[in-house]
């Protein structure tokens, strides 16, 4: 039974695609469907009219004989009083009325028929009959007992074979008063006519039925063939193949549609190709710009490292506009970085630098990049790997420019709380995720396709600390791609914005499920106690928002080492980045932020790697590029 019904659910599915499919099927089933209901409807009434046309032709022909019958057997009976002799005159008058064989009758409209008599006589009163009395219905000789000619239809039996309906017409005597007088007509010649008609109809059905078909394919077809031939070539023209056109034949309804689709085309193609040429020379401008400004970059580059190098010896003000200096060049350095970069992935030329590596070693050096952004915005990173490397074939810059625009851009648009990135890896789907989430400002519903566009912010007059150039997620998404990836966000006004970037771990196979979700989930987190200013910063929002890896704020006096975080105060399996807040007269720099993780004991505190792994100070580039030095 499972196989039957497997197949019978198939074969639904493949007829319910066809019939969604095929507009030429529908108009066909259709035009068939209201045919038949016309053409059914049509025979039932005309097979209604021949019937009752044949039965009243039969009823009208059977009286008249029976008025012939009744002066017959009247006048052979009239005046016989003896019983034995009315017995014999019944059974004469029953033979010479039955002319059931003779072919000299069987032309009458009438037709062929048997007799039945039945009277009451005798010195005691009895009933005599002649003829099949039995196959009279009892409730017609009630109404014949009445004195009314009365006629019933019935299903009789009779000695020589017929069985079948037939036409009982009774009619009392009024030359004798006990006289029954009953006509059985069979009706095998009208019902045989009825079924040569019935069948004639039924063939003449489906004949049309079959015309109808044909002539409502041949009608739909010159109507479906065109609009198929302009579904054809509008899937090649979206392919790219623009030189595809309609054939165009007369001038009806369907040429001036191929006439119009061909317009439509033409004018699509020019556009087409005015953009792609637009397209090409941006392009070409923007590579030629960059390249043509590196040259003079390059020499003021070396002025200013020659200034700011003797920044000591200059006045306060001069070696403030040297610094200045330096700091824009280092922006206006990685602006030209990044558009030669997007013109690479324009171009399709970008090349991938695959190794196989363990991706937490990016995921480190991304972070390593981002400590003065976190410092200066004082805000924890979360950070959350898994404890077994997670070996993978990326290429790490990209990997690592990927996660660092990430990271700064979370970092900008936080508000100054925590910062969370976490990683997971998924051997069966062959997919490992990156995911890097915030609880700042978040996205308007629509942003989240919005915020990969080049030079798109969501808020133009916010200020940036990263000193972003608004190519950095456009130059991720192409990094994502060019790994055969994908970078999703999502966002909630209020709430904080999520960034997912999944990879597959072995090249060329398919990528499955990311093992990490994109929208995160949601518990209440406890409301958290004020601190000092020797606390560390402000980890998670207020009582009133939700997210499950807000690590609670602690008290550093309570702490048994400043730079240690809480146990209970990091997410599972995950370490933060430290903050500190110095005094106002401290002459001491603040430390810059590390990734710290967890040691081997319950009493080794965290290993600050801040001295060995801190940049240097001064030319940065954060959004995208190669830490500077």
């Amino acid at each position: 039974m499972v196989p039957v019904e497997r197949w019978f659910q198939h074969a639904g599915k493949s007829l319910g695609l066809l019939w969604r499919r095929s507009l030429q099927l529908r108009v066909i089933v259709s035009t068939l469907t209201l045919s038949l209901i016309v053409i059914t409807v049509l025979g039932v009434v005309l097979t209604s009219q021949i019937t009752d046309r044949l039965l009243d032709a039969k009823i009208n022909a059977g009286v008249e004989e029976m008025d012939r019958v009744r002066n017959t057997v009247e006048g052979q009976l009239a005046g016989i009083s003896d019983p034995t002799s009315q017995q014999q005159r019944l059974a004469d008058a029953r033979d010479s009325l039955s002319n059931r064989r003779d072919s000299s009758r069987s032309s009458d409209a009438a037709g062929s028929f048997d007799a039945a008599l039945v009277m009451i006589g005798g010195a005691p009163q009895q009933v005599m009959a002649a003829g099949p009395i039995q196959e009279v219905p009892d409730s017609l000789r009630r109404f014949v007992q009445r004195n009314q000619v009365s006629y019933q239809f019935a299903t009789v039996a009779d000695p020589d074979g017929y069985h079948g309906r037939a036409l009982i017409i009774g009619s009392p005597s009024s030359e004798v008063p006990t006289l029954e007088i009953y006509l059985i007509f069979p009706l095998g010649n009208e019902e045989r006519s009825l079924a040569l008609m019935r069948g004639t109809m039924l063939v003449g059905g489906v004949v049309l039925l079959i015309l109808l078909a044909a002539i409502t394919a041949l009608v739909t077809r010159q109507v479906v063939l065109p609009i198929r031939s302009a579904a054809r070539i509008a899937g090649r023209f979206a392919d790219g193949r623009l030189k595809e056109r309609m054939l165009v034949r007369g001038d009806d309804d369907i040429a001036r549609l191929a006439k119009a689709f061909n317009e439509m085309a033409e004018s699509l193609s020019n556009q087409i190709n005015q953009l792609e040429e637009f397209g090409n020379l941006q392009r070409r401008f923007t590579s030629d710009v960059s390249h043509e400004l590196r040259t003079p970059l390059t020499t003021v580059r070396m002025a200013a490292d020659l200034i700011h190098g003797s920044s000591d010896d200059l006045d306060p003000a001069l070696a403030r506009s040297a610094e200045l200096l330096v700091t824009e060049l280092d922006r206006f350095e990685g602006l030209l970085n990044d558009l030669l970069e997007i013109s690479r992935h324009d171009a399709g030329v970008a090349e991938l630098q695959v190794e196989s590596l363990d991706v937490r070693m990016c995921v480190r050096a991304a972070i390593s990049t981002v400590r003065h952004l976190a410092r200066d915005a004082a805000v924890e990173v979360v950070i959350d790997l898994p404890e077994e490397p997670v070996v993978a074939e990326v290429d790490p810059r990209r990997v690592e420019r990927v996660l660092r625009n990430l990271l700064a851009n979370a970092i900008d648009h936080s508000e100054g709380k925590p910062v969370l990135i976490r990683m997971r890896g998924d051997t069966e789907a062959n997919a490992l995720a990156v995911v890097v989430r915030d609880q700042g400002v978040g996205l308007r519903p629509g942003e989240e396709k919005l915020v990969f566009s080049r030079f798109w912010r969501s808020d133009p007059s916010r200020m940036r600390r990263s000193g972003g150039t608004g190519l950095g997620l456009s130059i991720s998404v192409e990094d994502a791609n060019l790994h055969d990836g994908k970078l999703e966000a999502w966002g909630r006004p209020g709430v904080g914005a999520s960034f997912r970037l999944t990879l597959p771990l072995v090249r060329g196979q398919k990528l499955g499920k990311s093992p990490l979700p994109l929208e995160p989930g949601m518990r209440r987190v406890p409301r958290r106690p004020h601190t000092d200013e020797h606390s560390t910063a402000e980890l998670g929002p207020p009582v009133s928002e939700t997210e499950p890896w807000a690590p609670q704020r602690t008290d550093r006096a309570e702490s048994a080492s400043a730079t240690e975080p809480d146990p209970e105060a990091v997410a599972d399996g995950a370490t933060t980045v430290p903050v500190e807040t110095p005094a106002p007269d401290t002459a001491t720099p603040d430390p810059t932020p590390a990734a710290v993780e967890p040691g081997p004991g319950p009493d080794t505190g965290p290993r600050d790697t801040s001295d060995s792994e801190a940049p240097t100070e001064g030319r940065k580039s954060t959004d995208s590029g190669d830490q500077k030095s």
